[in-house]
């Protein structure tokens, strides 16, 4: 008996682990149409608070209907992001711009014989070392023979193919996720239908309870993100423009680039200060010259970033990450880590979201192990 009952579980995990596997192999292959429904769910979750708030007013006693308030919300999140689009494209062509022009009414003399000097010894060099070559072997001959193969007829039309088919998907993806997102805003609880009809019928109430609590931090991080970005690139924008002297549009661009960058946890703030350092001292100096003081000038603009993420560090993120996925700072640095060295700097963008999922669901369902117990309290917070 206990033979056969022994037979019946081994079975039984074949077939769970069949299916697993099968449901993975299902993902992975499907992986786009997932992307599309987690951004649209992301959607969703920044539109919650609008529609929670267009769904309380009244219009002559009326509430307005769901599928307008969800069109309005959505409306509202397609113009941020087309806000930020349209401030940061602007800078970095102003940026080009003034380059340019500097470089065209400078008096800049071509060092053409020092060129030709230095690549008639990489000639020479490759010739030695490389007798193979020949003897009139020209690094510029082929450098030219490569350019002609890649700008071809054959190649360009290739490249073009590649230009439609990206703005093809790139169209697709974008009407997948708006119209996905909209039935997701119109109606909260799809999501969490949809999860909890593949779950047994013992554990529903259990997982749409889950997805409830994970539903409800995760629009408190995003919108608590949106805000974080907004206010580190208010104070950005102060700093370059008040006290940098850099000009309005300039230092709007620059501030949302590096305010973009804070997304990402810990390394996200020192990619964006060091662009848009970058990004500062060429449009100064090209617009100015070195009549500025350039390290003088480098220091003030590190003291600007720095300023701004100290601010940022002690008074946006604890808010955030207290308030809205309730884990210490040691949690997520050690989190931000672990997802670093697993996935890099894909894995250090998903990494909260992600943890917040499985702290939610640590909570609910096996919270009677002792280290998730110490970890996370009750997990019904």
């Amino acid at each position: 008996m206990d033979k056969e009952r022994s037979i019946d579980r081994l079975a039984r995990y074949i077939i769970y682990a069949t299916v697993a596997a099968v449901s993975v192999a299902m993902c992975w292959y499907f992986r786009s149409v997932l992307i599309y429904v987690v951004l649209a769910a992301v959607v969703s979750l920044l539109c919650r608070p609008s529609m929670t708030f267009l769904s309380c007013l009244t219009i002559r006693k009326r509430h307005i209907p769901s599928f307008i308030a969800a069109i309005l919300s959505l409306f509202v999140v397609i113009v941020i992001f087309l806000l930020i689009i349209t401030q940061i494209i602007p800078v970095v062509a102003n940026i080009v711009k003034t380059i340019s022009d500097n470089i065209t009414t400078s008096d800049y003399s071509l060092p053409v014989d020092s060129f030709k000097v230095f690549v008639a010894d990489i000639n020479s060099w490759l010739i030695e070392h490389f007798p193979d070559l020949g003897q009139g072997f020209r690094i510029e001959a082929a450098l030219g023979k490569f350019m002609k193969k890649l700008i071809d007829t054959g190649s360009f039309s290739t490249v073009v193919e590649h230009i439609a088919s990206f703005f093809a998907s790139f169209g697709v993806g974008l009407f997948s996720v708006v119209f996905i997102s909209f039935f997701f805003i119109k109606d909260p609880k799809l999501f969490g239908k949809i999860i909890s009809s593949f779950v047994p019928d013992r554990l529903e109430n259990e997982v749409i309870v889950a997805i409830s609590d994970i539903e409800h931090l995760l629009s408190r991080y995003f919108v608590g993100l949106v805000v974080e970005i907004l206010g580190v690139t208010l104070l950005n924008f102060l700093g370059l423009w008040l006290v940098a002297r850099i000009g309005v549009t300039a230092a709007v661009g620059i501030a949302f680039i590096a305010g973009i960058m804070n997304i990402i946890p810990y390394v996200g703030p020192l990619v964006g200060g060091l662009i848009g350092t970058v990004l500062a001292v060429v449009l100064k100096f090209s617009a100015a010259g070195f009549a500025v003081n350039f390290w003088g000038f480098v220091f003030l603009l590190v003291t600007i970033f720095v300023v701004t993420q100290l601010v940022d560090n002690f008074f946006f993120q604890p808010f955030i990450y207290s308030t809205s996925i309730k884990a210490s700072p040691l949690e997520i640095f050690i989190v931000m880590l672990v997802a670093g060295n697993l996935a890099g700097m894909l894995g250090m963008l998903v990494a909260i979201p992600g943890y917040t999922v499985l702290r939610v669901v640590a909570g609910r369902f096996f919270n009677s192990y002792k280290p998730i117990r110490r970890l996370i309290g009750t997990g019904n917070e």
